[in-house]
């Protein structure tokens, strides 16, 4: 993956995209001829900060992708590719796109995603967002999903919509048999309203993930003062 990483001595990373200008910080400016020194190499900026650089990871360059709509959280998306079991074999559909952050990451994982956008300026974002990232395995369409789902023989299924039961339909056509319709509403009417929906598939649960941070500093050890609370509630079913 392109550009380095810059782990600043005192704990701040940074992604460097660029590596042929100067890279500015509030803490001074790292060289653009420093930048292109191999993994390993401690530089400093012109006012004697330190970094060590490194080749970036998937989660360092996932972080920095564009945003368009709000992205569903990491705690999130891991536990629905726990739950689910995604792998190298699974075939993946994602519906609504936003900024693609849920199929980019799916994508990472699983044999292949489709993800579908109606607003033509998301479709233009994810497009983007996915080429960047290098995701062949994945592919975004502009097309309302409650219209059909092109794949076939899908093993997951995720929603991010605002009326996931209008679309349960396309999804029960094209999910294999003990397949997985998983929702992310962000609201408990939203979450009422697809359950009670639910034909054709067995309902397995409906959660909420909570991230609870702490700081460590020596001794002093507690919990950071501002927390990730709520941001979606998780229901998983499975085609029957």
């Amino acid at each position: 993956m392109a550009g380095k990483v810059l782990f600043e001595h005192s704990g701040k990373k940074y992604y460097v995209k660029d590596t042929s200008q100067d890279y500015h910080t509030q803490y001074g400016f790292f060289k653009a001829a420093d930048l292109k020194k191999k993994p390993g190499t401690v530089i400093q900026t012109n006012t004697g900060v330190k970094a060590t650089i490194g080749n970036p990871f998937f989660a360092d360059i996932y972080r920095k992708i564009q945003r368009g709509a709000q992205i569903v959280p990491l705690k999130d998306l891991g536990v629905v590719i726990a739950k689910t079991g995604m792998g190298k074999d699974s075939i993946v559909v994602d519906a609504g796109s936003g900024s693609g952050a849920c199929a980019i990451f799916f994508a990472h994982v699983a044999k292949k995603v489709a993800t579908y956008e109606i607003r033509e300026d998301f479709y233009k974002i994810v497009k983007k967002n996915i080429e960047e990232m290098g995701m062949k395995n994945c592919a975004i369409k502009l097309k309302d999903v409650k219209l059909g789902i092109d794949e076939k023989n899908v093993d997951i299924v995720f929603y991010d919509l605002p009326d996931p039961w209008l679309a349960l339909e396309p999804a029960r056509k094209v999910l294999k048999v003990g397949g997985f319709l998983v929702s992310y509403s962000p609201t408990v009417p939203q979450v009422m309203d697809f359950v009670r929906a639910l034909d054709g598939f067995t309902i397995l649960e409906t959660i909420e993930i909570m991230e609870r941070q702490w700081e460590v500093a020596d001794r002093k050890v507690r919990p950071l003062s501002q927390q990730i609370g709520h941001s979606g509630f998780l229901t998983f079913a499975r085609k029957l």
